[in-house]
């Protein structure tokens, strides 16, 4: 299953406008907070197709019958660009459990790269399910490597994907090596440069939130 919300017109169109916006987009602050509402959005959604029970909750003037979520999900990240758009689901989910994933691409002299994963600190994830937010979604390659690891460790119940923006090709990567996932995807670019970054996309996430790197 694959979810693309700019299919359908909501507001996540205008919070998407504004993170690709370069005038915008110098305003720091305000590309964190864009990318946590799309986070918040995101987990609204996803909140939809999660198992519920049956609930009752006294009020001052009698009971009340609902449904509430049977279990919070568990969310990951792949730091540090992913940071701000996991806080929008932690906003959402906030009794959820965190983990966090550090990946890294190791461009080659000939320019291809390796995905290099430096960290992992997860809760147990077994029988649990899992949404992993990852704020772009070029290759696929470091999500498949990283969500491959925790597949074969942890029996997963259901396997989430989250992403703001996508390549077609990243997509087709990530259908092909995890079939059990599904997959939401805030907007789908077509091309994919010769370094493998999103084209229109919206530059380095990561760098745009917190600062270029060394």
């Amino acid at each position: 299953m694959v979810t693309i919300f700019t299919q359908q017109n909501s507001v996540i169109n205008q919070y998407l406008v504004e993170l690709r916006n370069t005038d915008i987009q110098k305003d720091r602050m305000r590309f964190r907070r864009n990318l946590e509402r799309v986070g918040e959005i995101m987990a609204y959604e996803i909140s939809k197709v999660l198992p519920y029970r049956a609930a009752e909750v006294e009020t001052p003037l009698g009971l009340a019958q609902t449904h509430v979520l049977a279990k919070q999900p568990i969310l990951l990240t792949i730091i540090r660009a992913g940071l701000p758009f996991h806080q929008g689901f932690l906003n959402v989910f906030d009794e959820a459990d965190s983990g966090f994933i550090g990946a890294y691409r190791h461009t080659k002299k000939s320019g291809e790269f390796e995905i290099h994963k430096t960290y992992q600190n997860t809760p147990d994830l077994n029988d649990q399910i899992v949404i992993v937010a990852d704020t772009m979604l070029a290759t696929g390659k470091s999500l498949v490597l990283c969500c491959k690891e925790i597949l074969a460790a942890y029996n997963i119940k259901e396997l989430h994907i989250a992403t703001v923006i996508a390549s077609e090709e990243g997509v087709q990567h990530v259908r092909a090596f995890l079939p059990e996932a599904k997959i939401w995807v805030g907007d789908l670019d077509k091309e994919l440069t010769s370094k493998s970054y999103i084209v229109p996309g919206l530059g380095d996430a990561g760098d745009l939130a917190f600062g270029v790197k060394d």
